[in-house]
C-alpha cells in the first residue's frame, strides 16, 4: 500500500449527511490502497462532520463557496494526486486505480474525466442519466482527476466562477499543453434522488450570475453553453430518438435551464 502514490480525494459539503457515508464508503472501497480523505465543510449543522469522522476522513471547517473549498483541499492536501468528489457521489471501485495506472504511464497527462451516472427513480433523474450518457469525451464533461503540482501550479479553481466552476481548473492545466481529455472505463455514481425541478432551476439561476466571468475566460465557453452544441449532441445520435420520452424530458429540461441562467446573467448585469 505505502509504495502506492498518494491520493488525496477532496470533498467540499455542506449539509451532506444524506448520501455522505455512501461516498465515503465507496472511497474506502477502492482496490487502490493508498487514500487520504479531505472533507472541506461549511459549518454544516448536520451530522456531516461526524460521519465524516466515522470513516477517518481529515475535516476542515471552511466559510466558503465550492472552487474555494477545493482549493483549500488542494493546499493542504499530502497526496501526488487530486480528485475532487461531491458528497452525493459514489466511485466505482477501481476508479482510483483506473486514473493512476493512465497518469502514470503518460507524462502528457494533466487531468483525467470520469464519466457519471445519475441515480434515482424520479422521470427527472432518469431525464438527467440519458441526458449525460450523451456528453462522453465533450467540452462539456470536465476532468476531476490531477497531479497535484500542476493543481498549485496553475492557482486552482477560479474561485471568482460558479458557472461551470468545475470546468476553470482542467482549462488552466490544457493551457500548460497538456492533455486533460482523458477518460476511464469507470463511473462516478451521482445520487440525484432528491432533484427536484424548481431547486435545480434556481441553483442554475444562481450560477448564471456568475455566467458572464466564465463567458469572458474560458476558451470552452462557446460550445458548452451554445444551446445549438447541444441540441447537436443529442439530435446527430440516432440513440436519442429511441427514448422519446426521456428525450423530450431532456429538450425541456435544458430549455428551463437556459431560460434560468438567463435570467441569472442579467440579474447580475442589471445590479452590478
Amino acid at each position: 500500500m505505502k509504495d502506492e502514490p498518494l491520493v488525496s480525494v477532496v470533498v467540499p459539503t455542506v449539509n451532506s449527511e444524506r448520501f455522505f457515508d455512501k461516498c465515503l464508503r465507496s472511497i474506502r472501497q477502492q482496490t487502490h490502497g493508498n487514500i487520504e480523505v479531505i472533507v472541506i465543510d461549511n459549518y454544516s449543522t448536520d451530522r456531516t462532520e461526524e460521519v465524516a469522522k466515522k470513516h477517518g476522513a481529515r475535516v476542515l471547517l471552511v466559510k466558503s463557496e465550492r472552487a474555494r473549498a477545493k482549493n483549500c483541499g488542494a493546499n493542504v492536501a499530502n497526496g501526488k494526486y487530486l480528485l475532487f468528489l461531491d458528497s452525493d457521489m459514489e466511485l466505482q471501485s477501481k476508479v482510483v486505480e483506473e486514473c493512476v495506472k493512465i497518469m502514470e504511464n503518460d507524462a502528457t497527462l494533466g487531468g483525467i474525466t470520469v464519466p457519471e451516472r445519475s441515480i434515482g427513480s424520479s422521470y427527472w433523474v432518469k431525464v438527467r442519466d440519458f441526458e449525460r450518457s450523451f456528453y462522453s469525451k465533450t467540452e462539456v464533461e470536465s476532468a476531476r482527476f490531477f497531479k497535484k503540482d500542476l493543481v498549485l501550479l496553475v492557482g486552482g479553481f477560479d474561485e471568482e466562477i460558479e458557472f461551470y466552476e468545475e470546468s476553470t481548473l482542467p482549462q488552466k492545466i490544457e493551457a500548460l499543453q497538456l492533455n486533460v481529455k482523458q477518460s476511464v472505463n469507470f463511473f462516478i455514481l451521482h445520487h440525484e434522488e432528491d432533484l427536484k425541478l424548481t431547486d435545480w432551476l434556481r441553483e442554475k439561476y444562481y450560477y448564471g450570475k456568475t455566467a458572464e466571468i466564465y463567458l469572458k475566460r474560458s476558451p470552452y465557453a462557446l460550445h458548452q453553453t451554445s444551446i445549438f452544441h447541444r441540441a447537436w449532441l443529442f439530435l446527430k445520435n440516432r440513440r436519442f430518438f429511441e427514448q422519446p420520452t426521456l428525450a423530450l424530458g431532456v429538450l425541456l429540461l435544458k430549455g428551463l435551464e437556459y431560460v434560468s441562467v438567463a435570467m441569472g446573467f442579467m440579474t447580475n448585469a442589471l445590479y452590478s
